[in-house]
């Protein structure tokens, strides 16, 4: 039984943002910090990832972990009506593997930042230092 009736659920629901959250923010706010340019949502790309770095040929998803299932504690499943949200998820996944593929056979590097990754800036920091090796070390602050 949801807690909220069908009217506020469906408010709550659409109040759900698809580009421009909080952990997309974050790792583009540290991606032009590292000096890297990117395009914001490309439109020409399977799956519209959320940075386009044409540059280093390399495309970054930043996924919410619960609407693409990470293996984290995040992900959590509704209660209610589980049939409905195991086919949703699935879905979500199974299309995911699907524009990956595709821009893989395109020649583009995908890379994939979870919302959980994104709750540590230093973690975040090193990960995409170490994604794109080709940026200088971090200077030292006398």
């Amino acid at each position: 039984m949801d807690v909220f009736s069908p009217s506020k659920r469906r408010e709550v629901m659409q109040a759900i943002r698809g580009k421009n959250t909080m952990p997309e923010r974050l790792v583009r706010s540290m991606a032009h910090r590292l000096g890297l340019r990117f395009r914001l949502h490309g439109r020409n790309l399977p799956g519209r990832p959320d940075l386009v770095l044409a540059k280093h040929r390399t495309v970054i998803f930043v996924h919410g972990c619960f609407w693409h299932r990470h293996d984290c504690k995040l992900a959590t499943t509704p209660k209610t009506r589980p049939e409905f949200w195991a086919s949703k998820f699935q879905a979500n996944v199974d299309r995911d593997r699907r524009n990956k593929a595709l821009l893989q056979e395109q020649g583009w590097r995908v890379v994939e930042v979870w919302e959980c990754e994104t709750r540590d800036a230093e973690a975040l920091e090193l990960r995409l230092r170490q994604e794109f090796s080709v940026l200088p070390a971090p200077s030292l602050k006398e």
